[in-house]
């Protein structure tokens, strides 16, 4: 089988939650063309839509699960609709996340449990639910969680997003160590500043002050992950578990010279 071949996810189902836009989106539209069949989820359901319309040009079959990942029963539901209506469940994409922007001294204990259900608790209790799927099917499986920069440095503001997202890392490791019996290999992927719904707000002063401290001075786009993505999740990442991969253009590497210092 040559490596292109085994970059491929023929007659694969991937289940891809936070689906409806940015990251999600493009993880799922990067499943589809290499040949998987896909589950959408997140909140919205015309966004949900617009992505199926895209995965639907692409010759796949798609499903929609509206779901709030916070919800533990809804995660249940959505993994066991997945299983019901597609047959089977062979990538699991944990990509839903949402940031709520606030000091460690005005933090309160809604602003926990919002986080940390959608970045963590959601990670760990969807995962578990598909685990037990992909362990009655008997043929392994590929799960990808996406952590964040926030894993490994620390930001004002978000102090409760990067917690979270360093857990991610945490859990992935975990889950791949309980896992592997079964030939289900689990990793993530760190991203860095990418160009997306949630990025969008920044303003222009700190977006130039992050180019300038990214080692390719610029932000990435959704595409610079789904070649990763498409790799851990398929035959081509077989020999790889519990791994974390940033992909941020070197903001984490370490900060470059100003133009013109030698």
């Amino acid at each position: 089988m040559s490596f292109i071949d085994q970059m491929r996810l023929d007659n694969k189902v991937a289940l891809i939650t936070g689906a409806s836009h940015g990251i999600g989106e493009g993880i799922a539209v990067a499943f589809a063309e290499a040949g998987a069949d896909v589950v959408l989820a997140a909140r919205t359901v015309s966004d949900l839509e617009r992505v199926s319309r895209r995965v639907e040009s692409l010759g796949r079959k798609v499903l929609v699960v509206p779901t709030d990942v916070s919800d533990l029963s809804a995660v249940q539901s959505m993994v066991d609709t997945t299983v019901d209506s597609m047959g089977s469940i062979d990538v699991l994409a944990n990509v839903a996340g949402s940031v709520r922007r606030v000091t460690i001294l005005e933090a309160t204990p809604d602003d926990w449990d919002f986080t940390t259900h959608v970045q963590q608790r959601s990670v760990y209790f969807a995962s578990q639910a598909v685990a037990r799927v992909m362990i009655d099917q008997g043929r392994g499986g590929k799960m990808l969680n996406i952590a964040s920069m926030t894993s490994y440095r620390g930001y004002h503001g978000i102090s409760l997003y990067g917690a979270a997202k360093a857990a991610v890392i945490q859990m992935t490791k975990n889950m791949a160590v309980e896992w592997a019996p079964y030939d289900i290999q689990v990793n993530g992927i760190a991203p860095g500043w990418i160009d997306t719904p949630m990025t969008a707000t920044i303003a222009p002063s700190r977006r130039r002050w992050i180019e300038e401290h990214t080692l390719q001075r610029k932000f990435g786009v959704v595409e610079d992950l789904s070649a990763t993505a498409v790799l851990l999740c398929s035959p081509a990442g077989g020999f790889i578990t519990g791994q974390t991969i940033p992909i941020d253009g070197g903001f984490l590497a370490g900060h470059p010279w100003p133009t013109g210092d030698q």
